[in-house]
């Protein structure tokens, strides 16, 4: 059986910061029960009951968030639930595949299921539309790298399941990277100005440039960009800037990128392929809660 304890440890080991998924699970059980109580199950069930619970797929995905969902149960109430996790996060799975099992005291099953539910459904979903982009970018040499279009609060999450999926991380926070947009661009004069700025205050952080044509991108050069963010370029102009960069710097895709054509992106020669819809539009995944009682 799954203690708390083995559930931070293995928080730890996949890099998320187990105190702060214990706030963020604590804040969604306080969200549920609003300083109260699940009136309907105390009202319908023996406080004395004891049941099992399956969390099940009833679709097929890559899953992500079982250690969370397993935290809500073990944080639900001071009565001792049992949880038995039945696959690990990266697993790809049918329907109808039990994820975890958890037993205890049906009325903390029950105020525990929907928030369990919650972060392992908005999860999974976000590391199965990852696993579509992976897949269908598969033998080219291009990665599926997320953004900061993230939940608020859930960032850490989010891009954890990113992961999960197959996909790989660009920054974390502002802090981690300079990344020169447009608007920067204009604010300071020029890429040149931008990125002296940027070195005088910051001459050990990386940096990447957006930009929008051919022109901006031998500017970008010239200032000795690390990473260069091609931004809605057509296919025929990022087949260009790849040869005209020659490895010289990391080449992103961004902008106007679909399931349909990032083959043909990543074909390009690209590094990355820089997807929003990775975290801000990634269906749930449809997983439910069977219960059954024990005694």
């Amino acid at each position: 059986m799954t203690t708390k304890e083995q559930v931070y440890e293995n928080l730890r080991e996949a890099g998320l910061e187990p105190e702060l998924v214990q706030a963020l699970v604590d804040l969604a059980i306080s969200e549920d029960l609003m300083g109260g109580s699940d009136v309907t199950s105390l009202a319908t069930i023996p406080e004395t009951q004891v049941s099992e619970l399956d969390l099940v797929t009833r679709s097929s995905g890559v899953i992500a968030g079982i250690d969370i969902a397993a935290l809500v149960f073990l944080s639900i109430s001071d009565n001792k639930i049992a949880v038995e996790k039945c696959v690990t996060d990266g697993a790809t799975v049918n329907s109808k595949t039990c994820l975890l099992t958890v037993k205890g005291q049906t009325i903390d099953l029950l105020a525990a299921e929907r928030t369990a539910l919650n972060f392992l459904g908005h999860l999974s979903g976000i590391a199965t539309t990852t696993n579509k982009w992976v897949k269908e970018i598969a033998g080219t040499n291009s990665q599926i790298r997320d953004t900061r279009k993230t939940t608020p609060g859930l960032r850490l999450l989010e891009k954890y399941a990113v992961k999960a999926g197959g996909g790989t991380n660009h920054r974390m926070s502002l802090n981690d990277q300079a990344l020169i947009k447009d608007n920067h661009i204009i604010a300071a004069g020029s890429i040149k100005k931008a990125v002296e700025k940027v070195r005088d205050k910051f001459p050990e952080i990386e940096f990447e440039i957006e930009v929008d044509n051919l022109t901006q991108l031998d500017e970008a050069l010239a200032a000795n960009a690390q990473l260069i963010l091609l931004d809605n370029f057509a296919l025929d102009d990022l087949k260009k800037a790849v040869g005209i960069v020659n490895k010289k710097a990391k080449l992103e895709a961004s902008g106007g990128l679909t399931l349909e054509n990032a083959r043909k992106i990543a074909e390009t020669g690209v590094d990355f392929l820089a997807v929003g819809a990775l975290t801000h539009s990634a269906p749930v995944l449809d997983i439910g809660g069977d219960l059954r009682t024990v005694r």
